[in-house]
């Protein structure tokens, strides 16, 4: 067994998931696999096992299933191994808003959101308790670009950058560092789910390329980190714009450019 924390990584059945269960395994980390696909983490985790001579279980659960969700969030507050959770199980669904139904828009909220959600719930307080402990979730640049036109699915993901943020302010203090990664288009299963060529697309990162960044930005403890952003100014200065509106939204009275009808 490791003397370092273990690792919980959801969706670690292929993709990004796959990858960051490698690396973790890499840095010396025993792992909590959880997906969908048990034969698929089950060779990952032999091959993880015989590679690195780490830990390495097996979790098959659905998180869109509510007891397998509980399942998991049962062994995130009891297991006191566990130091990192990965939340990187997500989805997406093919079309435009105007044709996707509402059953495929529960799903990916459930997903994407409930999910993400619960389980970072069920982790922090373990984590805030013992003055250690990491959260990463997935989110995507897809959340600052309503202009891309993945509605539902960019407003998940900017769900989880809000969520990540809000928890850095609240978990920080307590030792508990939270990142939001914002990757861009990556070479994932998820293009197949959303009926999309990814060979069509221009400027596809490899999902390795995207985890070692990721991962980067992790050692740095970057509150947010977007892999394929050149200009680390342009967040700083997004942000900063932000920030500056903050004090302004305390006010008794409207803006005087809301008194006079047009």
């Amino acid at each position: 067994m490791s003397m370092k924390p273990a690792v919980l990584v959801t969706g670690s059945s292929s993709g990004i998931g796959a990858v960051y269960a490698d690396r973790f395994a890499r840095r010396g980390h025993d792992l909590v696999l959880v997906a969908r696909n048990s034969a698929r983490m089950g060779a990952l985790a032999e091959r993880l096992r015989s590679e690195t001579g780490v830990g390495v279980d097996v979790v098959q659960a659905d998180l869109t299933d509510s007891q397998d969700l509980t399942r998991i969030e049962q062994r995130l507050r009891e297991d006191a191994r566990i130091g990192v959770l990965v939340n990187n199980a997500g989805t997406a669904i093919p079309g435009g808003f105007l044709k996707q139904d509402g059953e495929s828009l529960s799903k990916l909220i459930t997903l994407n959101v409930t999910a993400l959600t619960r389980l970072a719930n069920a982790a922090a307080p373990r984590f805030a308790e013992s003055g250690d402990g990491a959260i990463i979730n997935l989110a995507s640049v897809v959340g600052l670009a309503p202009e891309m036109g993945a509605t539902v699915y960019g407003a998940t993901k900017a769900f989880v950058l809000f969520l990540s943020q809000g928890l850095g302010v609240e978990l920080a203090p307590k030792g508990v560092y939270v990142q939001a990664v914002l990757p861009a288009a990556t070479r994932t299963e998820i293009w197949e789910h959303a009926g999309v060529d990814v060979d069509t697309l221009h400027g596809v990162m490899d999902v390795g390329k995207l985890v070692d960044a990721a991962l980067v930005g992790f050692d740095r403890r970057e509150p947010v980190t977007i892999p394929p952003l050149p200009e680390a100014a342009q967040w700083s200065a997004f942000d900063a714009a932000r920030q500056a509106m903050l004090p302004n939204f305390a006010q008794t009275e409207p803006a005087e450019r809301y008194q006079t009808a047009a």
